[in-house]
């Protein structure tokens, strides 16, 4: 198999950067997706990969994702995510920040970089000393601040409107709910879900943070062998993508799942066709967890709280207008949102060409 071009997650990526520094051991890849709609913005994941092919996989399909999650939203931005090799808990260092920083400057704002895994606020304030091209830095700096609430608020929106859908009312009062992953914004979830009433279920693989979640919310914590046999109406993942596979499709018992993780389908085909073979509901992912992504847009487009919220506020009504559409054209809401999104960036791209 050929190492970039081959590879089963490439799908005609403009540009992939690989970035290496011997002094501060910097191993990170940088992959741009599409900018017809505008430069590549999208966070950096640090994370321990297993190998390099690991982390290529993971930035390929993680920049795609930028790309649809900015269209169906309707931001003019395209489609980008970096990714660094490493373990952001004892190896990363405001030395190595800067580095990735100078990296990113290098690309002369074809990519704009931002928070993701492994990644905080004061990180992206690092970055910020040697390029322009960040966003996500603190208030105190200008900037937008952490993405995880606003991004939290959207996946709760979107869960919302596909409870609607399913259960004919977006109340979570008495739904039970199994919130997988309880981060920055998982644990943000949570708090959204717990306010309205849901019965909230909590697993995360940090035990000290998932005792301390639980007692804060009077949340349970999932006891089970299995968590996807978990007997719950929603199903929402918000750790790492992947998840619904082969080995899990056919477990799950929610009846809707939505949540914050990316690329939740290992194959975005046969499992979102399986899932609605099922009668599972699936809230796209890259749709709902639009809200990161308009909180950081802000700060290239100068606008405030305001239409922050106001934007991803309507992630309520595009979520049902996806699922209507996939209804209507028989297909996944996952190939739905797509189709849409894809639409966007070719109307584009024809605009392009005239000027």
């Amino acid at each position: 198999m050929d190492p970039v071009f081959g590879q089963l997650s490439f799908d005609d990526h403009e540009q992939i950067v690989f970035c290496n520094d011997k002094d501060t051991g910097l191993k990170a890849i940088i992959g741009i997706h599409n900018s017809v709609m505008g430069p590549a913005l999208g966070g950096t994941r640090m994370w321990n990969y297993n190998t390099e092919w690991e982390a290529l996989n993971d930035v390929l399909r993680l920049s795609r994702g930028m790309t649809y999650k900015s269209a169906i939203t309707g931001l003019n931005i395209g489609g980008g995510k970096a990714v660094i090799i490493g373990d952001a808990k004892t190896q990363k260092t405001p030395e190595l920040m800067r580095k990735f920083g100078e990296f990113v400057h290098s690309l002369g704002g074809r990519y704009i970089t931002a928070e993701d895994v492994g990644m905080e606020t004061k990180d992206m304030d690092t970055v910020r000393d040697v390029t322009p091209y960040v966003t996500g830095i603190s208030e105190e700096r200008g900037g937008s601040g952490n993405p995880s609430p606003i991004t939290a608020y959207g996946v709760y929106l979107g869960m919302k409107a596909a409870a609607k859908s399913q259960f004919g009312t977006d109340v979570l009062e008495g739904k039970k709910v199994l919130v997988q992953g309880i981060g920055h914004v998982g644990e943000a979830l949570v708090e959204y879900l717990t306010k309205e009433g849901a019965i909230v279920t909590i697993t995360d693989i940090n035990e000290e943070k998932l005792f301390q979640v639980a007692s804060k919310y009077n949340a349970s914590i999932y006891s089970g062998e299995d968590l996807y046999t978990a007997d719950v109406d929603i199903y929402a993942p918000c750790a790492m993508g992947a998840i619904i596979n082969d080995a899990t499709v056919d477990k799950i018992k929610a009846k809707v799942i939505a949540g914050a993780a990316n690329n939740q389908l290992a194959d975005e085909n046969v499992h979102g066709a399986r899932l609605q073979e099922r009668g599972i509901l699936y809230a796209p992912d890259f749709l709902i967890n639009a809200g990161g992504i308009i909180n950081v847009y802000a700060e290239l487009e100068h606008y405030g709280k305001a239409e922050i919220m106001s934007k991803t506020e309507n992630i309520y009504n595009t979520t049902l207008e996806i699922i209507e559409y996939a209804v209507k054209n028989g297909m996944t809401t996952h190939k739905a949102a797509l189709t849409i999104a894809q639409n966007r960036i070719d109307l584009r791209k024809i605009e392009n060409a005239k000027k």
